[in-house]
């Protein structure tokens, strides 16, 4: 059984940089075909997809957050990292990792093959 767990700071000042590390066990982050994602959810909002890691490496990222998102791996420890910079209180949010066995954008967690609980980080000064 796949699991993922997210870690990172839960606290970030403004315009400081958002950095968490989602870490996969039960399986391997190479695993051909897959992909590894992250997604947050504002209070009081939906889900918003933010971009994603393929086995291969390739990343992709949602348009409206391209140019502040970074994804990356470590294959040596099974992890990939989720880096964004200049926070705003905007980016104040649960922070989920997500795989599915194709690059994909669910409406809900539960539509992922698997997921972490997610983690709670709050921007704030």
């Amino acid at each position: 059984q796949v699991q993922l767990q997210e870690s990172g700071p839960g606290l970030v000042k403004p315009s400081q940089t958002l950095s968490l590390t989602c870490t996969v066990s039960g399986g391997s982050i190479t695993t051909r075909h897959y992909a590894w994602s992250w997604i947050r959810q504002p209070p009081g909002k939906g889900l918003e997809w933010m971009g994603v890691i393929a086995y291969d490496g390739s990343t992709y990222y949602s348009p409206s957050l391209k140019s502040r998102t970074s994804i990356s791996r470590d294959t040596s420890k099974n992890q990939f990292s989720l880096q964004l910079i200049s926070v705003t209180s905007e980016d104040t949010a649960v922070y989920y990792c997500a795989a599915d066995r194709t690059i994909v954008v669910h409406t809900t967690l539960d539509e992922y093959d698997y997921w972490g609980q997610g983690t709670q980080v709050t921007v704030s000064s």
